[in-house]
């Protein structure tokens, strides 16, 4: 019984901690945005597409890409007073804040004049908030990134925990003026949108088209959906869930081992109570089906309490690990129970098998 409930356990914990986790990734992404497709560029023999290219793009095929933005990383010293640290930046367009499904809690964000005029202004995370201005006092201050001064014009809701390196560690500027500061002067990502989930697929062909004519070899672009990366993740938790299961489910192979070992015992020490019932009229299928029920009762005890040590365990470790409340769904748990009433009922199935074949003149012989 021991072996059926640490392994039902085990299934249990690693079958709801992998559906948590995946939850949670796919609701990160889904924050994200399903619609969204990425496209990365590697410019090659003054082959590249300007943003008034794809915008360009974009508006001949309205029907499928509702918005666009260059993404532009600028990394160096962002600075405030005396205050300084390394980090990055993102040149973007006005439309990147219901692209990402952003909320602005004070001030505004990018505008498209902000864009057309190079304007030195910036749109901060809660991070940037905290660690340079104070609560409240952000909005029409200046930091630099990289010397260059910019005014805070607007301060996103808060995300996560406004710790550094989290949701909340963003500084968003005009895609134009993150393109004189990073003096290259190339745009190699944007941020497509097409108009809902359905149209993803044609979306991204329609993109990949239009590349691969500007472009001319598919090695130096990549577009990816998030829809498609939502897939591929998926598809890869399943496979981990399938490989963590199939590992947990060897204590269940050896539970079941356990179990047929002691009914054979079993059935050794009882040899002569068989002989007797067998010798009062009971038949070979009166026999195996009492070694069998027993066989399956001790399976279905431990399959029950492993159920239910697997969902506290799995409780406590979703809030310790991922901070979040993490249920076994409740398949997880018929299967769980179903495969330890098959274990119980097909281990105990050779020994019952064996007592029913017992002589009765030999069984009540034995000593």
């Amino acid at each position: 019984m021991l072996g059926i409930i640490i392994g039902i356990a085990a299934v249990i914990i690693l079958v709801s901690l992998m559906g948590g986790l995946t939850k949670q990734l796919t609701d990160m992404f889904a924050e994200i945005g399903t619609n969204t497709i990425q496209v990365s560029i590697i410019p090659r023999n003054g082959k590249k597409v300007d943003p008034d290219e794809m915008y360009k793009f974009v508006s001949e095929n309205e029907g499928l890409i509702s918005d666009v933005s260059p993404d532009i990383s600028v990394s160096g010293t962002i600075k405030c007073g005396t205050e300084n640290e390394i980090g990055k930046a993102e040149g973007v367009s006005e439309s990147f804040i219901t692209m990402k499904l952003l909320n602005v809690e004070q001030g505004r964000f990018l505008q498209y004049a902000d864009i057309a005029n190079k304007s030195k202004t910036c749109v901060i995370g809660t991070y940037q908030e905290q660690k340079f201005f104070g609560k409240n006092k952000a909005i029409g201050k200046q930091l630099k990134i990289n010397g260059m001064p910019l005014t805070v014009v607007g301060v996103l809701e808060e995300k996560e925990d406004s710790s550094s390196g989290s949701g909340d560690d963003v500084i968003y500027l005009p895609y134009t003026t993150a393109i004189n500061l990073s003096g290259s002067g190339i745009v190699s990502i944007y941020a497509l949108n097409a108009v809902d989930e359905d149209h993803v697929d044609e979306a991204t062909s329609t993109i990949k088209q239009f590349l691969e004519k500007k472009m001319g070899d598919d090695d130096f672009y990549v577009v990816i959906s998030m829809k498609e990366m939502i897939e591929r993740m998926s598809t890869m938790m399943n496979s981990m869930q399938t490989v963590l299961v199939c590992i947990a489910g060897i204590s269940l192979l050896v539970g079941g081992i356990g179990i047929m070992n002691i009914m054979l015992v079993s059935v050794t020490e009882r040899t002569r109570e068989i002989g007797i019932r067998k010798s009062l009229g009971a038949k070979q299928k009166n026999i195996m089906m009492q070694f069998v029920i027993e066989a399956g009762t001790v399976s279905c005890i431990g399959g029950v309490i492993g159920i239910i040590l697997g969902a506290i365990v799995a409780v406590l470790a979703g809030k310790l690990l991922f901070n979040t409340l993490i249920t076994p769904s409740v398949m997880s748990i018929v299967v769980a129970f179903s495969v330890s009433v098959a274990i119980g009922v097909g281990f105990g199935y050779l020994p019952a098998k064996k007592a029913a074949r017992l002589n009765p003149i030999d069984a009540l012989r034995y000593d």
